[in-house]
């Protein structure tokens, strides 16, 4: 069981606010964490990384982080802009975290790198860079894995396969995985929980269908089939069953924007 019961004073573009979190998260959840800018979503992933302080208490298998270092807490960080040491191979990237050949051969053949090993990270795609990434996060074989934005600058094919792989590694390790995303497709597909933030403020709780039905997220896509109430929706390359309500059935192939209500 993770614990967490923080607080801290922030200034956003609306000013000063606190950042005000008190949740219980069970070992082995991938928890989405989202709301709109500056609500303190990052913010939230640097004070558990220890990157940052705040008020209140931390605690994590029974364990409290209040006064732990940030090399005493066993996470792996996963940044937007990858964080690769650009004179280090791709093999070199990894065991510069941990000396386990071992482990990071594993990690490289589950993500498809290990052709790529001895390669720099100025010679790789995006979507390869933010696999060495998330390997290298996984080289400490962390209790937390926390994801900040990790598949926005990726195209749709190289998010799908990525996704598949952060949720292959998630399973594997057992981590309990916080991930900051603004992508509701990106979340249904891999949380099994989410929050929302507003101001600093948690103001939902719930499974993506809870959140998602009470906020009204659009989502737009192609209709491939429609099943009474319920409608096959294709979001970029992703596969979506909602619940659709209106008067107007829509037609197969028809690109439309609904309110989801999963």
């Amino acid at each position: 069981m993770i614990k967490i019961d923080i607080e801290k004073e922030l200034h956003g573009a609306s000013g000063a606010m606190n950042l005000e979190v008190n949740l219980e998260i069970k070992e082995g959840e991938f928890l989405a964490i989202t709301g709109e800018s500056g609500a303190g979503k990052s913010t939230l992933l640097r004070i558990l990384a220890g990157l940052e302080s705040s008020k209140g208490e931390i605690e994590v298998h029974g364990k409290s982080w209040n006064n732990l270092s940030i090399q005493k807490r066993e996470i792996g960080f996963v940044f937007q802009e990858y964080g690769l040491f650009e004179n280090m191979s791709v093999e070199q990237n990894l065991l510069y975290v941990a000396k386990d050949k071992t482990l990071a051969k594993e990690l490289l053949a589950t993500t498809e790198l290990t052709n790529l090993k001895n390669r720099l990270p100025k010679t790789l795609s995006g979507g390869q860079k933010q696999r060495v990434a998330l390997c290298r996060a996984f080289m400490k074989r962390p209790k937390l894995l926390l994801m900040d934005e990790p598949l926005s600058a990726l195209n749709p094919t190289m998010r799908t396969n990525l996704q598949d792989e952060i949720l292959i590694l998630h399973k594997k390790f057992g981590t309990t995985t916080f991930m900051v995303s603004h992508d509701t497709s990106d979340i249904y597909r891999m949380a099994s929980r989410v929050i929302v933030l507003e101001l600093g403020k948690v103001v939902n709780n719930g499974t993506p269908k809870e959140v998602f039905s009470t906020n009204k997220s659009k989502i737009s896509g192609e209709v491939l089939q429609i099943n009474g109430e319920s409608i096959l929706l294709l979001v970029g390359e992703q596969l979506l069953e909602l619940n659709y309500h209106a008067d107007k059935i829509p037609k197969l192939g028809e690109r439309i924007t609904i309110n989801t209500s999963l």
